[in-house]
């Protein structure tokens, strides 16, 4: 186990799994100190090259992460965005820029910036007893770290406006539902199915993984146009790839492929 600072834990798992943790319980406030640990972790990840799939969760199980510490906010009132929200945004960002999957395992509560840190992840798995609210509105705000253009892509503009004017938690079902996370866990085991999932995803052709993620962030941002070109040069990339060889000879002579693993 390797710990970088004291806030973000950092676990090597199997298969080239990792686990991090935010660890500012009992609601792993994303306080200015974690915020920049975190950073610093996802940028040292992103070039680890025994990484396949990150998991992020938060410690304890009273919730994932409730957002800001509203206690900072007279340290940071003279410049709210220089001292916060752009260091926070760019943290957030890395997520969803981190050349791997990750995948998001949710206990208890979610709200505020903790979900801006779910939405900026490829998966999330939330506890059958978790719940998730973007409550900014109630502090004369908004969500100002992703949730304002993440959430709508999740649901809809007309559903994320409803969650965000009236600030509501949502259950765990009607978050399936809607599309707010992509599965459930038993109360407790939110880790233990993301990681069986990120072990599945961590077995796959690893440069084909990076690809789709990549694919679908940058090609969901342009036009049909630009789209075919990018995607045909993706496929270019992808067929050039020892995994690609292996898994087409496999099909082929009716085999079970051996992929590259770490």
């Amino acid at each position: 186990m390797d710990y970088i600072n004291k806030l973000v834990r950092i676990e090597k798992k199997n298969k080239g799994v990792c686990l991090v943790t935010l660890n500012n319980p009992p609601l792993n406030l994303v306080t200015l100190p974690l915020r920049d640990e975190f950073n610093d972790a996802l940028r040292k990840l992103d070039v680890d090259g025994t990484v396949r799939v990150v998991v992020l969760t938060g410690s304890g199980s009273r919730a994932f992460c409730v957002g800001s510490d509203v206690k900072e906010f007279p340290e940071v009132w003279d410049d709210v965005v220089g001292k916060k929200l752009q260091k926070e945004n760019e943290t957030f960002n890395a997520i969803e820029f981190l050349s791997r999957p990750v995948l998001c395992a949710m206990e208890g509560v979610v709200c505020g910036g903790g979900f801006e840190i779910a939405m900026a992840c490829d998966m999330r798995i939330l506890s059958e007893r978790g719940k998730i609210a973007m409550p900014e509105i109630n502090l004369g705000v908004f969500p100002g770290s992703g949730g304002l253009f993440r959430l709508p892509k999740l649901v809809g503009p007309s559903k994320a406006m409803e969650m965000m004017y009236l600030g509501e938690f949502v259950e765990a079902e009607e978050c399936v539902r809607i599309g707010l996370v992509n599965r459930l866990a038993p109360e407790g085991k939110a880790v233990e199915k993301a990681l069986e999932i990120a072990e599945e995803i961590a077995v796959k052709p690893f440069e084909a993984v990076k690809l789709i993620k990549r694919g679908v962030r940058d090609l969901g941002r342009k036009s049909t146009e630009e789209s075919f070109i990018d995607n045909l040069r993706y496929s270019k990339e992808i067929f050039k790839t020892p995994d690609c060889a292996e898994g087409v000879d496999a099909f082929l002579h009716k085999r079970k492929p051996a992929f590259k693993q770490v």
